[in-house]
């Protein structure tokens, strides 16, 4: 499979059959390293990465990834490139690209991310930006096909602050015609323009009502409450309990309902340990498939 756009900066850009295509190659994916340890697909193939933001899950899982499938990684902190010392982004991309065959950028502002695919001449992944985190939304949804079977007549409920990662979700939901009901704090709602295009496609409800939100869901998401929003993350704190993930709000969703956090939590503020421990907690497959889902995602950039 390969994908017709060469970078993966937010999810709105891959098609809703290329976006379904992606979970299935990545649930293989998934099967096939249970039996055998990967196979050299991307054998001689180097994976810059670039890391403005403190990183586990998105470190870790591309160079195990990029392990497993034969190729290997170099890791780089902007502080420590000549980005930091005046070069532009623009000269930058353009000299990675003639070493490395894709570039994977975890940062602050998504129009770093912007610029680098536009002079880049390799694929560019968003490996989490302050507008999007479209590899976090490969997984999520790879995980709700392993545990629900399906993605249509389910309702996800997000609990908390829309920030990236619930910007990348609702465009998932418009793929695949999941609703969703998102409960933030007032001046916390996700990106506006994200919301209308994606209201086209599948239904997007905004309240401020986590009890409103999480009746008759599937699924019951939430992040932690980061800074995006303002300087002082105390003062995003303050909404919590009203937001907090606890066994109380969990069981006003369907007794079936699955818990996904995209980690790091920061238990006993958005969501207690006795939900993200619990019988329906998911979250660490969850964290597991930002594994598979992103091999899928490399080979299919490359056209492997």
């Amino acid at each position: 499979m390969k994908l017709e756009t060469k970078n993966l900066l937010t999810v709105d850009e891959i098609s809703d059959k290329e976006f379904l295509e992606l979970i299935d190659h990545s649930i293989k994916l998934k099967e096939e390293n249970k039996m055998v340890k990967g196979k050299p697909l991307l054998e001689n193939k180097t994976l810059a990465m670039l890391f403005e933001k403190p990183s586990t899950r998105t470190r870790v899982s591309f160079e195990t990834g990029m392990l497993q499938l034969g190729g290997h990684t170099v890791n780089l902190s902007l502080n420590e490139m000549q980005h930091s010392r005046g070069e532009s982004v623009e000269d930058t991309a353009k000299t990675l690209s003639g070493y490395v065959d894709a570039i994977v950028a975890r940062v602050y502002e998504h129009s770093f991310i912007e610029d680098l695919a536009k002079h880049a001449t390799v694929p560019v992944i968003n490996g989490l930006s302050n507008s999007y985190h479209p590899c976090q939304t490969l997984a999520d949804f790879m995980t709700i096909k392993e545990h629900k079977k399906k993605f249509k007549d389910l309702k996800i409920a997000w609990i908390g602050d829309g920030n990236n990662v619930c910007n990348s979700l609702i465009f998932g939901c418009s793929k695949t015609q999941t609703e969703i009901t998102i409960a933030t704090p007032k001046g916390f709602e996700p990106n506006s323009d994200v919301v209308k295009k994606s209201s086209e496609y599948t239904s997007v409800d905004l309240t401020n009502d986590p009890e409103f939100a999480v009746k008759d869901a599937d699924i019951v998401m939430t992040d932690t409450f980061t800074s995006i929003h303002t300087s002082d993350p105390k003062q995003n704190e303050k909404f919590l309990p009203t937001f907090q993930v606890n066994d109380s709000l969990m069981e006003k969703a369907k007794n079936d309902a699955i818990f996904m956090h995209c980690l790091p939590a920061k238990r006993e503020q958005e969501v207690t340990s006795s939900v993200i421990d619990g019988p329906q907690s998911v979250v660490w497959d969850e964290a597991e498939n930002r594994l598979h889902s992103q091999k899928a995602l490399l080979l299919s950039l490359l056209g492997i």
